[in-house]
């Protein structure tokens, strides 16, 4: 992953870790409910599209290349990760 990929997704993960801080603060501050939800609901999304970000920068690299390799059990091995990750997503 290069360097500009890298600082993208710390920047949005350093992002939502501001938002949650900021759900916090407004518990803390009995804010109004909807609002908080409205928050929780922006960094759900955020997290959605960092995952997004992180799982193409995987195939994109260690997918391609464990696929591309002449070492069968690492393509199963990337394989299984994969179906894994997309099956814990499913039960969520």
């Amino acid at each position: 992953m290069s360097e500009i990929q890298k600082d993208d997704l710390r920047n949005r993960a350093l992002s939502i870790q501001g938002h949650v801080g900021a759900v916090a603060r407004m518990i803390e501050e009995d804010a109004y409910c909807i609002d908080i939800i409205k928050q929780t609901q922006a960094i759900q999304k955020a997290i959605d599209k960092l995952n997004t970000l992180i799982l193409e920068r995987h195939l994109d690299g260690c997918v391609t290349t464990a696929i591309r390799s002449n070492k069968a059990k690492e393509r199963e091995r990337v394989i299984k990760e994969l179906l894994d990750v997309f099956e814990t997503t499913a039960k969520l």
